[in-house]
């Protein structure tokens, strides 16, 4: 069968690399602790569980359309105007739609090398070019951000803390950023593990988004909150662009058992509370234990860790991720985020945490 025999996909699709989630089994293992995605080993609040169950009683009624119960929580929790709030199927939905509003065949989107992938996925979706900048020690770099900026820059993604990586940058260098960039240039800045950040000079982004016309911030529930399968993202905006945006979006992009879940998720501080003090915990006794094997470790904000692997021994990332699949350990391969010799570790429990060590220590000593 010919081309011209079948429906073509726009030009520049096909040549899109799909995201690749990370690995959920490990066959053959007896047990399997999966620690690819940067899911919290607590699991959901119970207070969202209840919740959702209860909305589940009414599966045959269409949800609120403009998820007013999760967007006035979300703005309770924050001490926000719910007007500058939209919400969305994972924050991912909104990186796509923000790229659809903002960029044109033609313009360009920048993003740093270890940025998310999606960032470059959807700049190509929406015929734009991206463009690429070189991170410094692993975090990006606000001069090397703003030296990129063109008369075609429409819109710039920062993750912060970034994945996989795990560092953030200080908010006063966030600012420095969204005041060199021109005023029509669109800085989006993707806070998915803001939660989880305990560092003074820290900001998920809100009082930036407060103070300028040209930021946005977005947020997630899956991380923190642990409500990964019902995908619920956010961002908070000025105006404007919550009505762009409001205009494209689906008109019921949130559904009811996540809107009922995620108001009620955000709501139980004490398990949020809990889910911080056992990530602090593990964090830093993995990186202790990892960095004392002589592996190095990317200093991480996350509720992850990116762990690279001597290049110079013979033993490869590749072979790290095949024996401890072998264990029932799955862990994130990373090449595609430029780091070919490295995985990503999620803290997982501790039961997961120490049996990562140990399988790593015998790895190590073989």
């Amino acid at each position: 069968m010919s081309l011209a025999d079948r429906p073509q996909p726009k030009p520049g699709v096909m040549d899109i690399a799909a995201y690749v989630p990370g690995r959920e089994t490990a066959p053959g293992a007896a047990k399997v602790w999966k620690l690819s995605s940067n899911e919290t080993p607590l699991g959901p609040s119970p207070a969202a569980v209840e919740a959702m169950r209860a909305a589940a009683e009414h599966l045959e009624l269409y949800p609120d359309g403009s998820a007013t119960a999760l967007r006035d929580a979300i703005a309770s929790a924050h001490g926000l105007n719910p007007e500058n709030i939209l919400c969305s199927n994972g924050s991912d939905e909104l990186l796509g739609l923000l790229a659809h509003v903002y960029l044109n065949p033609g313009d360009e989107g920048i993003f740093t090398e270890h940025g998310f992938l999606v960032y470059r996925i959807q700049i190509l979706a929406n015929g734009a070019t991206p463009v690429v900048v070189k991170e410094k020690d692993e975090r990006a770099d606000v001069d090397a951000i703003l030296a990129a900026v063109t008369e075609r820059t429409k819109i710039v993604f920062l993750a912060n803390p970034n994945n996989p990586t795990g560092t953030y940058l200080p908010m006063d260098e966030v600012r420095r950023l969204q005041a060199g960039l021109p005023k029509h240039v669109l800085l989006v800045l993707d806070a998915a593990y803001a939660e989880y950040v305990r560092r003074n000079d820290y900001e998920s982004g809100i009082e930036l988004v407060s103070s300028s016309q040209n930021v946005v911030m977005t947020r997630t529930f899956s991380k923190i909150y642990g409500l990964a399968a019902l995908r619920i993202g956010w961002m908070y905006a000025p105006a404007p662009i919550v009505d762009a945006v409001n205009r494209v979006r689906g008109p019921f992009n949130v559904n009811a058992l996540a809107i009922a879940a995620g108001a009620a998720a955000i709501g139980d501080r004490a398990h949020v509370e809990e889910a911080v003090a056992h990530n602090d915990q593990w964090l830093s006794w993995l990186t202790g234990e990892l960095t004392a094997l002589g592996l190095r470790v990317t200093p991480s904000a996350g509720n992850f860790l990116l762990i690279h692997f001597p290049e110079n021994d013979g033993r490869t990332a590749e072979q790290v991720d095949a024996f401890l699949l072998k264990r029932g350990y799955v862990l994130r391969r990373v090449a595609a985020y430029g780091f070919p010799n490295a995985l990503r570790m999620s803290v997982g429990t501790e039961e997961a945490n120490r049996g990562v060590v140990a399988a790593l220590t015998d790895f190590m000593g073989g």
